[in-house]
């Protein structure tokens, strides 16, 4: 099966978002803000509407499009908490809540998400995770402690453009700490006792955790 062909035919479906985030898309991919991809975005839609998390965290906002579609799509009211640290993008991402109307529902964290996760004490129903990949495995601690019983962990970009599929010496030296920590950061998921998660060919690759219930 061609797989560039089916992935074609699948986004034709693709019904698009409000005009606001499609702008906001154009805009991303005109400066080469990443943001996720549209399969990405679908999967999301309907996990939120499976799910109907009322408190979010996201780790990484770049212009703030992710937390804007999950508001925007979210067929609860919700509270979402979202961090950054890249001082470029904050001022756009704030400026983006405001336009859309969201200021109230959507609190921007600014610093390092390594040091402000183990600061936060509350539950969540949902964490999407989006930031820097190599790090993804050092967050995962304070994560799983933020997630609620039955809440779910979404992380977007883990098979790295195919590169995590390739041996250690088949990667580029400059990406090869981010392929071994990606590597970790599947092997604890999938082999974690509190966890079940699935591994999915979404975009550029996703898993889907759930934090299991401990009964007693």
């Amino acid at each position: 099966m061609d797989e560039e062909r089916l992935r074609t035919f699948i986004d034709s479906f693709n019904t698009g978002n409000t005009p606001f985030l499609n702008e906001l898309e154009i805009y991303a991919k005109e400066t080469n803000v990443p943001i996720i991809r549209p399969q990405m975005q679908s999967f999301l839609k309907v996990l939120l509407a499976l799910k109907k998390p009322a408190k979010i965290l996201e780790v990484g906002t770049a212009i703030g499009f992710s937390a804007l579609l999950m508001a925007e799509y979210n067929p609860v009211p919700c509270r979402i908490t979202t961090i950054e640290k890249y001082e470029k993008r904050i001022p756009l991402a704030k400026e983006n809540f405001k336009k859309a109307g969201r200021s109230e529902d959507i609190e921007l964290l600014e610093g390092d998400a390594a040091q402000i996760l183990k600061e936060l004490d509350d539950e969540y129903d949902l964490i999407f995770m989006d930031a820097a990949k190599g790090q993804y495995i050092n967050f995962l601690p304070d994560v799983k402690r933020l997630l609620k019983e039955e809440g779910v962990l979404l992380s977007d970009n883990v098979l790295q453009d195919g590169n995590v599929l390739e041996s250690r010496f088949a990667v580029v030296r400059r990406d090869r700490t981010i392929h071994s920590r990606m590597r970790d950061y599947l092997f604890e998921l999938t082999h974690d006792p509190e966890l079940q998660t699935d591994i999915l060919p979404v975009g550029d690759g996703i898993t889907l955790s759930i934090k299991k219930v401990i009964n007693g």
